[in-house]
Formats: C-alpha cells, structure tokens, sequence
C-alpha cells in the first residue's frame, strides 16, 4: 500500500521535522488542544485514527492522562515510534489497522484524526465519517485536524506555492523536500467547507471549522 510505505519510510524522521512542515504547529496541535478540552467533560476513551508517531494523542494525554487511548495506524513503523514515545503508560495501546476499512470495536467519547484522513478519496471520507458517527456516545465528539484545500483555484495556487516556499526557508534538506513532494501525490484534499457538508449529511447536530491557517484547519463535530 503506498501510503504505507511513505509513512514507514519516514517514521524515525517525522516528529523531528513535523514544525519545520506545519508553520502553524502550536497553535494548530496544542492551542485547539486545549481550547477543546476547556469546553468538554472529561472523557474516558479517545481514538486516535492515523495516529502515526502518537503526536496528536500526546497532546490529548496532556490534558487527559487518566483515559483510555487506542492509536490506529496502518504503518507499523510509525506505531512503533508511538509505542515508545508512550512506553509503560498501560492506558495507550497502539493496533495496526486501516481505519478506512474498519474501526475498533466499542464506544469512544473521543475520536480524532491528525493530517491522515485528507489521503483518502471524498466517498470513502463520507463513509468514515458515518462509521465514526456509529461509534460515538450522544453528545461525542470529532475532531479532525487536517490539510485542505482552499477549494478556488487560484487560492489553491497561492496557498500551496506560500506553502512550499515556507519549506525551504525552514532549512529542510533536498531529501526532506523530495519525500514531502512524493507525499503530496497522495493528498486527496477537500475544502474545510466540502468536509463540513459531508459531516452535516452524517447527522452530526453541531459542525463547526474552529480554527484555519491557510491550508490547516481543525473541525470538530458534535453528536
């Protein structure tokens, strides 16, 4: 699988790059992270869906230690960094699965996703969010935090070419640059308000896009 391969051919890498990609890095992980948790009842169970190095689900155990995490991923390299990122910790388990295809059984309070759910097709985005719906507890909530389009060609020109450009100045090596370009091939991204639809048509009574940065967006969505 290819998104497989990419991911597992960078695994030891990603955390170590992963601000020099994403310039809006704390706001976009840590600051939603936490305006979230300001707004919402403890949860007891979290899923974490693409959950690669465990970065997102690091954030989340900082406000919530005491949950239950499960981390999906369908690279076990990258799994294996999250296993010992979260070594001893016997509340986080980490499972090879392609969450596109099944989720793990039970009821989250919590299911997230972090740049992982924009690799797959627009229907198979649909079906996942209807899965992920099932899943959830009345009053549960989704939070995806994503790499999107902007929907308009011409802003989708600009905010891809700022992007790249924000690239080699973070003083990414060429290699760096060359795997970023081989990743991209497999983005299929929507735009924030395409996804908002799709989450809408699911049923979710409360869809709200609660913070944007050009190509990065966070939505969070309501049972």
């Amino acid at each position: 699988m290819d998104i497989e391969k990419q991911f597992n051919r960078i695994a030891d890498e990603y955390d170590r790059n992963r601000k020099k990609f994403i310039p809006c890095f704390d706001d976009f992980y840590q600051s939603t992270t936490k305006f979230i948790a300001s707004n919402i009842t403890a949860p007891k169970r979290i899923l974490d869906l693409g959950a690669g190095t465990g970065l997102l689900a690091y954030y989340w155990f900082l406000q919530y230690p005491e949950a239950e995490y499960v981390l999906v991923d369908i690279a076990d390299e990258m799994l294996n960094v999250a296993r010992r990122r979260f070594s001893g910790i016997p509340n986080v388990t980490c499972r090879m699965l392609d969450y596109a295809q099944e989720l793990p059984e039970g009821i989250f309070d919590i299911a997230a996703s972090a740049l992982s759910i924009h690799h797959l097709e627009h229907e198979e985005k649909s079906c996942l969010f209807a899965r992920i719906y099932d899943i959830l507890p009345e009053g549960g909530l989704f939070v995806n935090y994503d790499q999107f389009c902007a929907g308009q060609p011409q802003m989708d020109h600009w905010f891809d070419s700022y992007w790249e450009n924000q690239l080699t100045q973070e003083g990414l090596t060429d290699h760096d640059i060359a795997l970023w370009k081989e990743r991209r091939k497999l983005d299929r991204e929507c735009s924030v308000e395409q996804e908002m639809k799709m989450l809408d048509e699911c049923g979710y009574k409360t869809v709200k896009c609660i913070y944007s940065y050009q190509k990065f967006s966070v939505i969070a969505a309501i049972k």
